[in-house]
């Protein structure tokens, strides 16, 4: 996190400088009046934002000067949000300048309170990225690698997460296929005292019923025909450590059974023996299918659902964690990047958008897979809609209407304000740069509570 909230202006019109210092009261602000004084401003003080011009000297009157000043400020300072400010109606050179890396845009004539909006925005999504990489650096040797954690939903998710790892409850992990089930399982492995043991994970709906009995439970030689030697089932294989039972309501009912006998017992019989086997060992189960539905249905047992979910964590889907597409898309991009060794800076506003828009039924892996297609295929620096395949939402509409223009920015700044204060008002007043007040004025006027997911 940033300590001071610096804000570098870039504007030769002094008359603007001085309004805009004004308007920008909670702010540090920073000013440039062209490319080699904003460079210096960079180096000396790497400001998170930055409002700049793109007509700055020699070359007033045209862009490439601008333009020029964009690229080397993106060079040395690569996750700084510029906003560049533009002419009345120069659509072409905005989009031109998110192309090559601008967060966003604004037209002139200045509206003060729109561009408090954007800057808002703006600081917010980079102290959102800032402690996306922290987490990322502090989780490289933690059990919960692999974790990216954005809004209160997770943060919560990961609080349950790390309460009941410890203790050797018989876990149901529910949620929709692509969540990350075996991801939280494997984090339940990692902070438990077992974690030094082996964690095993078996899919009951990928095994054909006829094998799954043996690869759960072992088999004595001459069994069946091909049991050429006595082997040991993933149950026994997890002795010590923890079993993950993925899948597990679409288990055959023969076998829940002969499942509910072990849990009961924690004893097991290899296909073909006779002998008890004492199995010491931690169960995890995960399902993407209903169990109260099932059990109604007949086709799950009643007394096992009540042991297999002595405890029931449910991971959220990803279109329920508002503001978490992004942060993860951003993780996604940052990795396929560098593993393919693509200089790619971030997303277009249209891909931002249909990012934000689209419904995810795959969840984070559709939107993993999405990514790593998308960074194999990209030309430009960015990805954008076309790359990641998926369609750019309807904006016409929305963009007639200034005045819910303004309130949907204002909402949206205000709900990753407190998602990233983790409810805390005074730390998101300073994130937003108003006094306390002013926060609960603006919760008030749009619904929300500290508590709100982001």
């Amino acid at each position: 996190m940033v300590d001071a909230r610096k804000l570098l202006v870039v504007e030769d019109d002094r008359g603007l400088q001085k309004q805009l210092k004004w308007a920008f009261e909670g702010y540090e602000i920073l000013t440039a009046e062209n490319r080699q004084q904003a460079i210096a401003e960079v180096r000396r003080h790497e400001p998170p934002v930055v409002l700049q011009d793109l007509g700055l000297p020699p070359d007033a009157e045209g862009v490439e000067e601008g333009f020029a000043t964009l690229r080397d400020i993106l060079v040395l300072s690569p996750h700084t949000k510029v906003i560049v400010v533009t002419g009345n109606g120069d659509l072409n050179n905005a989009v031109r300048a998110v192309g090559a890396g601008a967060y966003d845009f604004y037209s002139k004539p200045v509206d003060m309170e729109v561009l408090n909006l954007l800057v808002a925005r703006a600081w917010t999504l980079y102290e959102l990225e800032q402690e996306n990489r922290r987490l990322q650096r502090s989780q490289r040797s933690s059990p919960l690698d692999g974790i990216i954690v954005s809004g209160p939903v997770m943060e919560k998710l990961c609080q349950t997460i790390e309460k009941i790892a410890p203790v050797d409850v018989t876990t149901l992990l529910t949620g929709e296929s692509g969540t990350g089930k075996e991801v939280f399982a494997r984090a339940i492995h990692g902070l438990s005292q077992r974690r030094d043991k082996r964690f095993v994970a078996i899919n009951c709906a990928a095994i054909p019923e006829n094998l799954l009995e043996s690869e759960l439970f072992g088999y004595e030689r001459g069994a069946f025909t091909g049991a050429n030697k006595t082997t040991p089932g993933k149950i026994e294989l997890a002795s010590g450590g923890t079993l993950l039972l993925d899948e597990i309501g679409d288990m055959p009912p023969p076998l829940q059974a002969k499942l509910l006998r072990f849990l009961q017992e924690r004893v097991v019989e290899r296909v073909g023996g006779r002998e008890e086997i004492p199995v010491d060992v931690r169960v995890l189960c995960a399902t993407n299918r209903d169990l109260q539905q099932l059990m109604a249905a007949g086709t799950f047992r009643e007394d096992l659902y009540y042991r297999v979910a002595e405890v029931t964590v449910r991971i959220p889907a990803l279109r329920e964690r508002q503001g978490g597409q992004i942060v993860l898309a951003r993780y996604f991009l940052d990795r396929y990047a560098k593993q393919m060794k693509r200089r790619l800076k971030g997303f277009t506003e249209g891909a931002v958008a249909a990012i934000q828009a689209h419904g995810w039924p795959g969840n984070v892996r559709e939107l993993e897979n999405r990514i790593k297609g998308a960074v194999v295929i990209a030309d430009g620096p960015l990805l954008s809609a076309d790359d990641l395949g998926l369609a750019e939402p309807e904006r016409e509409g929305l963009m007639l209407n200034l005045r819910k223009v303004r309130e949907e920015a204002e909402r949206g700044a205000l709900a990753e304000a407190l998602a990233l204060a983790s409810g805390n008002i005074s730390r998101a007043a300073e994130l937003l740069g108003v006094a306390r007040p002013t926060v609960y004025d603006l919760m008030e006027r749009h619904g929300l509570s500290a508590e709100t997911p982001a």
